[in-house]
């Protein structure tokens, strides 16, 4: 291969790459540094970030890039953008600090991840029915099915089954499969392996408590809530 093509795949792979996602790195980090790589309008875009952008089903973390307050966060590719006030001063090149409301994000890893536990234990304990949505945000968590009857009679083993992991305060692992695509899982060993690139927790023990709640939405689909104690 020549030099200049050996330089343009360098270049194509430093690209696909988008922006440091440092909410994976370290889920726990509030507050960081980084440079505005592009600015367009009220958009902007950075190096790196610790505001992670609705997917999933998983809320968007508030915060603020250089003192502004983050309006909208979206993905785009691998990279995310980032919608700031209209009376933003930010320019390319520039450092900014970073910040999340630190509050609204741990809630949302331990719905998330009390989400995760009780999606996990319905696969494993009821013939993995289909699930047809889900949403975390910083008051509750959701997860709905196609399910024949009243999704509550599961309560009592669901709960049961999922405060004996809280309790037993195990390790949760979050990882690459692919760290090229930026494809993530997490696992607990000797429960679950699981494709999600959302935010975790490190150990189970940081739930604490759950309590779960029935929601019939119609059509043969139930909703299981969640809600931290």
């Amino acid at each position: 291969m020549s030099r200049i093509n050996s330089k343009n795949v360098k270049l194509k792979r430093r690209k696909m790459m988008g922006v440091k996602k440092l909410f994976w790195n370290d889920p726990y980090l509030s507050k960081t540094t980084a440079i505005v790589t592009k600015v367009d309008g009220l958009m902007v875009k950075l190096n790196q970030t610790i505001i992670y952008a609705f997917s999933g089903g998983q809320q968007s973390d508030s915060g603020k890039i250089g003192n502004y307050e983050v309006i909208d966060a979206k993905k785009d590719g691998l990279d995310i953008i980032y919608t700031l006030p209209e009376n933003h001063e930010l320019q390319k090149g520039q450092e900014v600090v970073v910040e999340i409301d630190w509050e609204k994000r741990y809630r949302i890893m331990k719905l998330h991840f009390a989400a995760e536990i009780i999606l996990e234990l319905m696969y494993q304990n009821y013939n993995e029915p289909e699930k047809i949505g889900a949403n975390i945000t910083s008051d509750k968590a959701r997860i709905d099915f196609y399910w024949d009857g009243k999704i509550s009679e599961t309560f009592p083993l669901l709960e049961k089954k999922a405060m004996e992991l809280i309790d037993a305060d195990l390790e949760i692992n979050s990882e690459y499969d692919d760290q090229e695509n930026q494809i993530r899982y997490w696992e607990i060993k000797g429960f679950g392996k699981v494709s999600c690139g959302g935010t975790h927790i490190r150990r189970t023990g940081e739930i604490k408590e759950i309590k779960l709640k029935r929601n019939n939405i119609g059509g043969g689909k139930e909703r299981i809530e969640i809600y931290l104690v």
